[in-house]
C-alpha cells in the first residue's frame, strides 16, 4: 500500500515533465542555451524553474489515459513543436552574425581560416566565430535570455498544453521569417565588404596596368590589412545591426508565443 504522503507522487512528476517539454525544445534551438558546452543538466533545471509556473497558471489537467496514448502523444507533439519554433526564431536572427562574417571572411581573403565553434562544436569560418561571439555579448547585455524565458511563460497564455499547435499563417511567417537571415547578414557585413571589394577593384586595376606585379604577394596582404582595419572602424556600426537583427529574432519569437 503507497503512504498517504506519496500518493499524488506520480501524478505530479507527469506534470514536471510535462512542464519541461517546452521550455526545453525551445533553449534547444535557441542561442546560447542550446550550446553543447551548456550541461544538458543545467538545462533541465531552467526548463524546469520556467515551466512549472508557467504551467500552473493554466487549468491543464493531465489526459486520462496518461501521456502513453494518442491524445498525450499528440500534447508532446504540440509543445515540442511550439517550443522549437519560438527558439528557432531568436536562432535565424543571431545566425545572421555567422553569414556576416563568412561574406567578410571571403571578401578578405580569409576564407579558407576556420576554427572550431564551442557552440555547436563544428568548424566555422575564423571571422563568424568572432561575430557570434559579439552576438553572444549583446544578446546577453540586452537582456536576451530574460526576454525568451518571458516569451515561453507568455506562451503558456495563448497556446495551452493540449492546444499548442500552430497555425499555418504562424508557420509561414517562421518562414518568410528565414529570409531576414540573409538580408541581414549581408547588411551587417555591408561597410566592410563593400570597401574590401573596392580595395580588390583597384588591385585588379593596379594588375591589368602592370602585369609584371604579382597579384597574389601584393592584393591579398593588402585585402587582408584593408578588411582589419576597417573591423575597428566599422565596429559600432555592426554591433548595432547585429542587435537590430536579434530584436527582430525576439519579436518574432514572441509573435509565434502569441499564437
Amino acid at each position: 500500500m503507497i503512504p498517504a504522503g506519496f500518493a499524488g507522487v506520480e501524478a505530479q512528476l507527469w506534470l514536471w515533465m510535462v512542464a519541461m517539454i517546452r521550455p526545453g525544445a525551445a533553449f534547444l534551438a535557441a542561442p546560447v542555451f542550446g550550446a553543447s558546452f551548456v550541461p544538458v543538466q543545467l538545462r533541465l533545471i531552467i526548463a524546469l524553474a520556467i515551466g512549472i509556473p508557467a504551467l500552473s497558471a493554466t487549468n491543464f489537467v493531465l489526459p486520462a489515459e496518461g501521456l502513453a496514448s494518442i491524445e498525450g502523444f499528440m500534447m508532446v507533439a504540440g509543445e515540442v513543436m511550439a517550443g522549437l519554433a519560438i527558439g528557432f526564431a531568436v536562432q535565424i536572427g543571431f545566425s545572421a552574425a555567422v553569414l556576416a562574417g563568412e561574406t567578410i571572411g571571403n571578401a578578405m581573403g580569409l576564407g579558407f581560416a576556420s576554427m572550431m565553434d564551442p557552440a555547436s562544436g563544428q568548424q566555422n569560418p575564423m571571422l563568424g566565430q568572432f561575430l557570434t561571439i559579439l552576438a553572444t555579448f549583446l544578446f546577453l547585455a540586452i537582456g536576451g535570455h530574460l526576454a525568451l524565458a518571458a516569451t515561453i511563460v507568455e506562451s503558456y497564455r495563448a497556446l495551452p498544453p493540449g492546444e499548442a499547435w500552430l497555425t499555418a499563417e504562424s508557420i509561414r511567417g517562421l518562414v518568410l521569417f528565414g529570409g531576414v537571415l540573409f538580408a541581414a547578414g549581408l547588411s551587417i557585413a555591408l561597410p566592410v565588404g563593400f570597401a574590401i571589394l573596392l580595395v580588390q577593384i583597384v588591385m585588379g586595376m593596379l594588375a591589368r596596368s602592370a602585369p609584371q606585379l604579382n597579384l597574389f604577394s601584393v592584393g591579398m596582404p593588402a585585402a587582408l590589412l584593408a578588411g582589419i582595419v576597417l573591423l575597428a572602424i566599422a565596429a559600432p556600426v555592426m554591433g548595432e545591426a547585429i542587435v537590430g537583427v536579434l530584436q527582430q529574432g525576439l519579436e518574432e519569437s514572441r509573435r509565434l508565443a502569441l499564437g
